[in-house]
């Protein structure tokens, strides 16, 4: 009789085991790739725990083997950090150019800028900041509240730094975080802390910047976007850091009739970040396919580039093909602008580029694409996933920036390989770059040279 029991005990106790895994797996599940709110619903309260429970032994490894989170190189990652290089390699350029390069010292352990002089790789300055000091003067509102758990001194990259004409430095954290401006001793001249800032970082002919943002709280209804929605807005500075303009993009799509683009990614989800937008690239004179003031928009999770008119909230012009998960949009004459396509896709087993990335150019008069010299950025094996940047000099030579795995590349005109820098340490560990900017137009050169002789004594 005891022994039937405790059999049936038994075969409880195993069946409330096996439901109970797979419960929790689904708890799991629900909490990092699924919905946890639903109108009264909220199962985020059993969701979280799971998920927190679930990342233990994680947690384990990386407190044993204590990795550091900015480098790039991962022992059980593919062999391709490009391990017999360092630093610069190759030839100098032979035209006037400079190299703001950001990158994560993995010696100091910090995140660093350096100006750097292409005609002969040396540095010309450095900014240092002590981004820690920069956090203590943010307000610990909910907007910041990993901030310097995320993006302190030893995690912190300065990214796209822009030099700007008064030789100030603009920059934020990759991760976002306020719009920070430093000066040549990398002081503190502004942090803007409206909202979260982040990609990239560009100004006008009115030396205005214009950057990425995060609106919060989000400025569509909850009822239609929840509380988690990433409200990706287009923000316009002035040079002291004073917004003159916000708007959020997917109003702009909701304005525009292209809600459909927001809202229709299936039954059972809903993208919290359909936008994604990575880059925006303000128009600086009118021509007969744009006017000044006009901005052009990458929208990664859309596989799309925008041109925006902030003066009359319209879009003038939409590009949704070759390219997937594109970044950095340029524009190179009056009817032709640059794209640089991650060509990252979304497979079965997440995402990846499949094959290479390309630099397309669209020409606006004959509504045609083509591909920048593809054979050079395949035989070099270009192949970032996520972010990237590219950028083709008026004599047809080509910048490069592989970011995910910290190397910058220069080509010539007829696609040869002229140098290459690879971040690495002299632990010989690679660590990544935050999106470094070749200065190589004639207002670049002046403000450099601006630049180098007002900074006075301070060089780090």
């Amino acid at each position: 009789m005891f022994k039937k029991i405790e059999i049936w005990i038994l075969y409880l106790v195993i069946l409330f085991s096996i439901l109970f895994a797979i419960g929790f797996g689904v708890l799991v599940r629900q909490e990092i790739e699924g919905i946890t709110k639903a109108g009264s619903i909220d199962i985020s309260f059993l969701s979280k725990p799971a998920a927190y429970i679930a990342r233990l032994p994680e947690q384990v490894v990386v407190a044993i083997l204590k990795p550091n989170p900015l480098r790039v190189n991962d022992p059980w990652d593919e062999d391709r950090y490009f391990y017999n290089q360092s630093g610069f390699n190759g030839t100098p350029n032979s035209i006037n150019s400079y190299l703001l390069l950001s990158r994560y010292d993995g010696d100091l352990q910090e995140g660093l800028v350096e100006l750097i002089d292409l005609t002969n790789f040396k540095i010309l300055h450095r900014w240092n900041p002590d981004i820690d000091a920069f956090n203590d003067l943010v307000k610990q509102v909910d907007e910041f509240k990993y901030l310097e758990r995320d993006s302190n001194n030893s995690r912190s990259k300065q990214h796209h730094p822009k030099l700007a004409r008064d030789g100030g430095l603009l920059f934020h954290d990759s991760l976002g975080s306020p719009l920070r401006k430093i000066d040549a001793c990398s002081n503190i001249i502004f942090q803007n802390t409206h909202d979260i800032f982040h990609h990239s970082i560009e100004t006008d002919s009115e030396n205005n910047i214009w950057v990425p943002s995060n609106i919060y709280p989000q400025s569509l209804p909850l009822e239609m976007v929840g509380s988690e929605f990433e409200d990706n807005a287009i923000v316009q500075l002035n040079n002291d850091g004073e917004i003159l303009f916000e708007k959020s993009v997917s109003q702009i799509f909701i304005d525009n009739a292209l809600e459909h683009l927001l809202f229709s990614v299936g039954d059972d989800i809903f993208d919290i970040d359909p936008i994604h937008l990575n880059d925006i690239q303000p128009v600086n004179f009118d021509g007969e396919y744009w006017k000044k003031g006009d901005v052009f928009l990458s929208l990664r999770h859309q596989s799309m580039v925008l041109l925006y008119r902030p003066s009359t909230n319209k879009i003038i012009w939409k590009g949704s093909k070759p390219f997937f998960h594109q970044h950095d949009v340029d524009i190179l004459d009056d009817h032709r602008i640059s794209i640089f396509d991650n060509n990252s896709k979304n497979f079965i087993d997440g995402d990846v580029v499949d094959g290479h990335n390309e630099v397309i150019i669209y020409n606006f008069k004959t509504d045609k694409y083509s591909s920048y010299l593809k054979d050079a950025l395949i035989d070099n094996d270009v192949r970032t996933i996520t972010q990237g940047r590219s950028q083709i000099l008026p004599n047809g030579d080509l910048f490069i920036e592989d970011t995910n795995y910290a190397r910058t590349l220069y080509f010539n005109a007829d696609g040869s390989l002229r140098w290459t820098h690879v971040n690495r340490a002299d632990n010989q560990d690679i660590y990544i770059v935050a999106w470094s900017r070749i200065l190589y137009t004639q207002d670049d050169i002046q403000n450099v040279n601006n630049f180098l002789e007002n900074k006075g004594p301070c060089n780090e």
